[in-house]
């Protein structure tokens, strides 16, 4: 029964379900902040200063004034306006990653004989475990970033796009057919391994060598110095490439191709040169005070749970 009971809860759907469960959690907590800086992002583009040749005013600048501006003027619950498409993208994107990570760490790469995880194994196994988990995810984000920017189209007058994240499906499926789903994959992958490196590397290590080299036990104190050290390292790590995966997802297509970029380079190119280097890093901050309290919230939920369940600690 006992053995019975420990192959269960070390099995791959078994961890999958723990991963998302947390995963749900924290970034229904956190999501108002991915709004904030969805719209942080896209001010300043090219697109949205345009309107039949002229200069339009941006209603809002800054985190604070962002959030403030779509609570008064769309109103509060509007601050989780595409949560649905978020939440399934994190029982994808979570669920895998975090799952692919451990498979590779602990059956693929293998660890020291210590027990340690060389850092450049952990480069690697998180890399790989991001891009693979994004790539199955991205069309949950792709649905999301679209529904995200709806409450500021109709605030400039525009039509609406997408009423629902079944609508924003059909929409993109009869426009770009099953592949437009995929439609900004690449930088999505981009972010997804460079977030993810800089997370669980992070997490993994900190953890790790807190524990080998301080007084410091496997509880949450640990995890929360940890998960904070693995937040700063994700939001400069991922930021740039969120910045262009955002822009491409959001812009308008025709016949499935994107009528202001052909690509991640092109968007990387356009962004700099209209707007300087550090537009790349807009929305850095509530990317930041969003990944904080996400991966804290995660990571504290992820632990407890794997412990209440019998598995082993991350």
């Amino acid at each position: 029964m006992a053995v019975t009971a420990t192959k269960r809860q070390d099995t791959f759907l078994f961890k999958y379900t723990l991963s998302a469960t947390s995963a749900i959690i924290a970034e229904s907590v956190t999501y108002p902040l991915d709004l904030t800086k969805t719209r942080l992002q896209i001010q300043g583009e090219a697109a949205q200063h345009k309107s039949h040749g002229k200069p339009t005013s941006q209603p809002y600048r800054g985190m604070i004034k962002t959030a403030f501006g779509i609570a008064s003027e769309e109103g509060f619950f509007k601050l989780w306006q595409g949560v649905s498409p978020a939440l399934y993208r994190h029982v994808f994107y979570s669920g895998c990653r975090m799952t692919f990570y451990e498979l590779l760490r602990d059956n693929v790469l293998g660890k020291n004989k210590d027990g340690t995880f060389p850092l450049w194994k952990a480069t690697i196994a998180s890399t790989v475990a991001g891009a693979g988990g994004q790539f199955v995810a991205s069309p949950t984000d792709l649905i999301k970033v679209q529904m995200q920017m709806e409450g500021k189209r109709r605030l400039e007058g525009k039509p609406p796009r997408v009423k629902s994240s079944l609508h924003a499906l059909t929409s993109i499926v009869r426009e770009g057919g099953v592949r437009g789903l995929w439609s900004g994959w690449v930088p999505n992958c981009q972010r997804a391994a460079l977030v993810n490196m800089g997370d669980l590397v992070t997490y993994d290590t900190v953890k790790h060598q807190l524990l080998a080299h301080t007084s410091l036990k496997d509880n949450y104190i640990t995890h929360m110095i940890s998960s904070g050290c693995s937040g700063i390292m994700a939001a400069l790590l991922g930021t740039p490439a969120d910045v262009i995966k955002t822009r491409i997802m959001n812009q308008p297509t025709k016949d499935g191709k994107g009528l202001l970029y052909h690509g991640s380079v092109d968007c990387l190119i356009k962004t700099i040169k209209q707007e300087g280097f550090f537009a790349l890093y807009k929305g850095l901050m509530p990317i930041w005070i969003r990944m904080a309290p996400w991966s804290c919230t995660f990571w504290l939920c992820y632990e407890k749970i794997r412990k209440y369940a019998g598995t082993t600690s991350f």
